[in-house]
């Protein structure tokens, strides 16, 4: 195994980890790999359809071993799903990681992610869910970070500078 990912993106849902993961592979000179893709790709259905089908701890399952592997295997740029680092065992893997916590406000997320969108889990009153979502899970991401930074009024761009920054790497 070489070193593992040169940065790991964490946060919640619509935070910019896809986008500023691509943004960041590109600027790096490196692949980028999105562990809720790998999820889709060896399942061969959405995460929503398999939160319905088969339940969330069968997905946070697929979700680990996901994580696992990816950690072990890829060496660019890797996103984590949003709920990834429920997981204790995921927390103790990305510790010594160049982990970024890509933060915002519930009123950010609902701009982005919009309250119609096929999110299994907001799926009744989505900023409520949204915001205890994140009371659970914000301690959690900052306990894995390096670097926390902030995406509200920001652009893709913007927010891979400072990853890129905070992380202190340079781009090709």
């Amino acid at each position: 195994m070489t070193g593992g990912p040169l940065v790991v993106l964490v946060g919640p849902m619509g935070s910019g980890k896809s986008t500023v993961g691509e943004l960041l592979a590109e600027r790096l000179g490196v692949r980028y790999r999105d562990t809720d893709a790998d999820i889709v790709t060896a399942q061969g259905r959405p995460i929503s359809d398999i939160f319905v089908d088969e339940g969330e701890p069968y997905f946070r399952e697929l979700e680990r071993q996901a994580v696992v592997a990816a950690v072990s295997e890829h060496t660019g740029v890797l996103a984590l799903g949003g709920g990834a680092v429920l997981d204790e065992g995921t927390r103790e893997l990305l510790t010594g990681l160049p982990v970024a916590y890509l933060s915002m406000d519930v009123e950010e997320a609902v701009r982005r992610v919009g309250l119609g969108a096929a999110r299994p889990l907001l799926a009744v009153n989505p900023r409520r869910q949204w915001r205890e979502l994140m009371e659970a899970r914000r301690p959690l991401y900052t306990e894995v970070a390096r670097v926390v930074v902030a995406t509200d009024d920001r652009t893709p761009e913007e927010v891979a500078q400072a990853v890129l920054d905070a992380l202190e790497l340079k781009d090709v």
